[in-house]
């Protein structure tokens, strides 16, 4: 059975990251983008970090520019956007596509485990995917749900 372990994603920095680092935590991935009218749930997905990172928490985000190139920067300007507006400290990776061809391995597992409303497609950014302490995927969210709501579903899954 194939869990968010098995996966690499290279970080913002441009660093290899092995994502069974994050294994027996509950991991929210988000698709991400710094121009987007979304743009805003940086600060209520850091403050769900904050809350939520000493119960084995954390938020995996990862840019993507193919709804509106809304993430035209490269990873700096990328990094040094969210860290100025937002005060990001969760985990940032380089950009990646979420649909089409090249889709990373890791957005065509989760889609594959949880399907949205344009079947296994990923509408907009901002979408959700909660990841259990197994590895497994617990809920997909849309990119309109605002990560205030989903404090109950990540106190379930924290136990």
């Amino acid at each position: 059975m194939t869990t968010l372990g098995d996966f690499k994603a290279t970080a913002i920095d441009g660093t290899e990251t092995d994502l069974s680092a994050y294994e027996g935590q509950v991991v929210l991935i988000v698709n991400t983008a710094s121009q987007c009218g979304l743009t805003g749930q940086y600060a209520g997905l850091q403050e769900l970090h904050d809350t939520y990172a000493d119960r084995g928490f954390t938020v995996l985000g990862f840019p993507c520019n193919q709804f509106g190139e809304q993430e035209p920067g490269d990873e700096t300007e990328i990094a040094s956007f969210c860290d100025r507006n937002y005060g990001v400290t969760f985990p940032m990776f380089a950009k990646v596509d979420v649909n089409g061809d090249d889709t990373h391995p890791l957005f065509a597992w989760l889609k594959k485990e949880k399907g949205g409303l344009l079947g296994g497609a990923i509408k907009w950014n901002f979408t959700k995917f909660l990841v259990g302490r197994d590895g497994q995927v617990l809920e997909r969210f849309a990119p309109t749900t605002e990560p205030a709501k989903l404090a109950g579903p990540i106190e379930s899954a924290l136990g």
